[in-house]
Order: structure tokens, then C-alpha cells, then sequence
């Protein structure tokens, strides 16, 4: 039976990244990808040469927006089992699952927020 029911977890969780919620049948299955594979995503769609990374608020933004292809990739890597997912059924998205995937990430409505000058970092 293949993965159904994906949502985002906005709740509360200790996780850096997006964290993500299927079903399999009756049981629960996790995905998650971290917030520094989420950066380096959305910097290879936005270029802006400066790194600067999402907040929790952004990413999950990111996730909600991005669904649909976050379930192919998840479903892709779920489906391989655990030959090649050695923590299945947790899935743990790397950039190169993505980058395999062929998915684009669609950052239209991606805010990012002028930092402070003090978060600049000094050349």
C-alpha cells in the first residue's frame, strides 16, 4: 500500500527541518528533511549567492507550498524499502533524493525578512 495522508508537523517538535507525517496502511511513517538540506534547495532556485538560512516558519511555508512533490520524493524513497533506506520506514530526505527526483521547488511564496545588521557576517 503506498504512503497516503501526508501533512506537515507545525507542532511543537525538536526536529531542525520540516518534518513530515504519512500513513502506510494503519501505521504512522516520518519523513524529514532537514533545515540545511531546505537551504541548499532553495538557494539552488533562488541564486542569490549569500547564505541565509530558513526559520522554522519559512521551511514549513516551503513545505505546505511544495507538497506534491515532497510526496513523490518521500513516496520514491519509502518505496525503495529498507535495502536502501537504511531507517525505514523513518525517511530521511538528502539533497541528492531531491536532485534525483528531477523536483523543482517553487519559492513564490517565500518571504525572506531583512536580517539585523548585527547577523551580517564581517568579510
Amino acid at each position: 500500500m503506498p504512503l497516503a495522508r501526508f501533512r506537515i508537523d507545525e507542532g511543537p517538535h525538536t526536529m531542525d527541518g520540516l518534518r513530515l507525517i504519512a500513513r502506510d496502511g494503519n501505521k504512522q511513517v516520518e519523513a524529514f528533511m532537514s533545515r540545511k538540506v531546505m537551504d541548499v534547495w532553495a538557494e539552488s532556485v533562488e541564486h542569490l549567492g549569500g547564505r541565509q538560512s530558513l526559520f522554522r516558519d519559512q521551511y514549513n511555508a516551503l513545505g505546505r507550498l511544495n507538497l506534491p512533490a515532497l510526496q513523490r520524493i518521500v513516496r520514491a524513497k519509502y518505496e525503495r524499502g529498507a535495502a536502501f533506506n537504511r531507517q525505514h520506514p523513518f525517511v530521511e530526505v538528502l539533497f541528492s533524493d531531491i536532485s534525483e527526483s528531477g523536483e523543482t521547488l517553487d519559492l513564490s511564496e517565500l518571504v525572506r525578512e531583512a536580517l539585523p545588521p548585527a547577523f551580517h557576517r564581517l568579510t
